[in-house]
């Protein structure tokens, strides 16, 4: 995790919490959202959850700790939540939230290293391959526009991207266990 280092490095506090922070705000509203399907609602938990981490930040003595750190203010600040909202509606058992919790604390750095795999298995692709799969995945676009574009049927473009999906997969799998022999 680069940027963790980076951070400890920093002479400024804030600047360090808010670099770790953006860094790993994706995943924790990934988690949060897994225990709380309401977006409204994950959007209040994470702005909690930012005010918490912020006050507290001072206090994580290492900075390698903020996921799982965050990750156990997400799950009071969930609890919290669903005590507010839980008044006639489904919500989950506080023994199902503690277990996703916990799994979701534990995954994240499986995740991180997932992405960064398949990031680096992305550049390894031929470039009109990398291009294909990085149009046919952007947000908005469509398998119909973008096979008319290519001069390709629907059916062919979905052939290839299935193809270049395996490939990725295997690029991923090996990156992820040279990393394990690695360490």
């Amino acid at each position: 995790m680069e940027s963790d280092n980076h951070t400890t490095a920093s002479t400024d506090p804030n600047e360090g919490f808010l670099r770790l922070w953006t860094h790993h705000e994706p995943e924790l509203r990934a988690f949060v959202h897994a225990c709380i399907p309401q977006a409204a609602e994950v959007d209040e938990v994470m702005q909690e959850v930012s005010l918490v981490a912020w006050r507290k930040f001072p206090t994580l003595t290492d900075h390698a700790q903020f996921p799982r750190w965050a990750c156990l203010i997400a799950r009071y600040e969930i609890l919290m939540a669903r005590r507010r909202h839980a008044r006639g509606r489904l919500v989950l058992d506080d023994d199902i939230v503690a277990k996703l919790a916990e799994e979701g604390a534990e995954e994240m750095s499986v995740r991180h290293r997932q992405l960064g795999a398949l990031d680096v298995c992305i550049k390894k692709l031929p470039r009109e391959r990398r291009e294909l799969a990085l149009a046919a995945y952007a947000p908005g676009s469509s398998m119909k526009d973008l096979a008319a574009q290519l001069g390709r049927t629907e059916g062919s473009l979905y052939q290839l991207l299935a193809r270049i999906r395996q490939e990725l997969l295997r690029c991923v799998e090996r990156t992820l266990a040279q990393e394990a022999h690695a360490s």
